[in-house]
């Protein structure tokens, strides 16, 4: 799945007081004013996240880009958050045991 759909935001950001914004594409082969536009919201590497108030000039910048970033409230961005640690977390450790045979010899030559 690509990482933009991985972000695609399910709830209107207009009512939620802060913004999470998440570049998800590269900025090589883009137009000189969509990297100033991102560059001026603090976005300069891609998978790099940046708060924001929820204003009408961000939400400008936001329109400007929309196909290279993406936009998460408080709560889905803390969902995702804790959803990677959750994957991420330490797992017991496989073990094997790798019998010898009954009837087999030992000597491995």
């Amino acid at each position: 799945m690509s990482g933009f759909r991985a972000f695609k935001a399910k709830v209107p950001i207009e009512w939620s007081q802060s913004l999470y914004i998440t570049l998800v594409r590269g900025l090589p082969g883009t137009r000189k004013l969509h990297r100033r536009t991102l560059e001026a919201m603090g976005l300069r590497r891609c998978h790099r996240t940046v708060l924001h108030s929820n204003n009408s000039s961000i939400r400008g910048m936001i329109n400007q880009v929309k196909r290279m970033v993406v936009v998460e409230t408080e709560e889905m961005y803390n969902a995702r958050k804790e959803a990677e640690a959750n994957h991420k977390a330490l797992r017991p450790p496989l073990v094997v045991s790798h019998s010898s045979p009954a009837g087999g010899s030992s000597n491995m030559s």
